[in-house]
């Protein structure tokens, strides 16, 4: 007896000639006071109609659907890819499934998404979001994790890393080999958390040595051509001094690289650091110098606070930062 079109649970309790209410026990695992009659006929009649309850459906029998709902800003990344494994791999151990999304860095996405992933049913969230985001916290009423950026006060549970501190060390350390000219080439900063700090870091780095600095603001996401780039290093680049550019966006990196193809021979005196990105940087000819964040360990962190809220467990400790480190290459000195 094999069903094509879905059945309900209460056509698998008709079949088993039992009620919904204990095919429902028998689904959520809850099946000590059943006989072991009553568990075959379920089971065979499971089996024989492949039926795959709902998560809906479920959820209505239980307090928990196990699913968390994880929302990305950029998910092309290898740090946005490192988070995913990070939450599944905690996630996944506490029995737990993943529904990512992506929001493009969008308020309008944010707000669509969480809508769909609360009519889901999921038990909390995860996110990396928009300095707008706060006013959606109000209507989710779901435990809620922020990671990467983030809207930080004493009420929210966030990870994040320690974006400023890492970015001031290493720029003084890179003022100390001898750097004189100093360059930034970011997407809107205010858009994100995140940004603020990594700019702050090597802003103030530079004017605590009252040194000044040359900037420029890309778009986020049109920099596929960087002529732009390109057109703005040359006016800027001083090949007889010490000059370091800095990018903090891991997806604009690779385009500066390649705008600076024909300045390669003059690295590590003019230099260039950025972030993550060390599935390429350290191949790279020459290679990167990149400050580099846990991701793997972030998204597991996130995991575990997000988890021990919902089974209230109150185990974690609620703001974690983590430590960056400095991944030094040939393109410093």
């Amino acid at each position: 007896m094999k069903h094509t079109d879905k059945i309900t649970i209460t056509e698998v309790a008709h079949l088993a000639g039992t009620s919904k209410t204990t095919v429902s026990f028998y689904l959520n695992g809850k099946t000590d006071k059943m006989s072991e009659k009553t568990r075959q006929r379920i089971s065979e009649v499971i089996k024989e109609t492949n039926y795959k309850p709902s998560v809906a459906a479920r959820s209505l029998n239980s307090k928990s659907t196990k699913l968390l709902g994880i929302m990305i800003g950029d998910i092309t990344n290898t740090f946005s890819n490192q988070i995913v494994k990070g939450i599944e791999d905690v996630a996944s151990k506490k029995g737990y499934q993943l529904i990512v999304a992506n929001s493009n860095y969008d308020y309008g996405r944010e707000e669509k998404y969480i809508d769909r992933m609360l009519s889901m049913g999921v038990d909390g969230f995860i996110v990396q979001p928009t300095i707008q985001f706060k006013e959606i916290t109000k209507k989710a009423k779901k435990p809620m994790v922020f990671f990467d950026s983030n809207v930080y006060d004493y009420k929210t549970k966030w990870v994040k890393t320690n974006n400023y501190e890492a970015t001031y060390e290493a720029t003084v350390s890179c003022i100390k080999k001898g750097y004189k000219k100093f360059i930034l080439i970011t997407a809107d900063p205010s858009l994100l958390s995140t940004r603020i700090e990594r700019t702050s870091g090597y802003i103030d780095a530079l004017l605590d040595n009252d040194l000044a600095y040359e900037k420029l603001i890309v778009e986020d996401g049109n920099i596929k051509n960087p002529k732009e780039i390109l057109d703005f290093l040359i006016k800027h680049i001083n090949e007889k001094e010490k000059e370091l550019i800095f990018v903090p966006n891991c997806w604009a990196l690779p385009m500066v690289f390649i705008a600076l193809k024909d300045y390669y021979h003059l690295m590590p005196n003019l230099g260039l650091m950025g972030f993550d990105n060390i599935e390429w940087t350290n191949f790279a000819s020459p290679s990167i110098t990149t400050i580099v964040q846990p991701a793997f360990k972030e998204g597991q962190q996130a995991a575990s606070i997000l988890i021990d809220q919902i089974e209230c467990k109150n185990e974690e400790n609620g703001q974690q930062v983590l430590d960056c480190i400095v991944n030094w290459n040939e393109s410093t000195l």
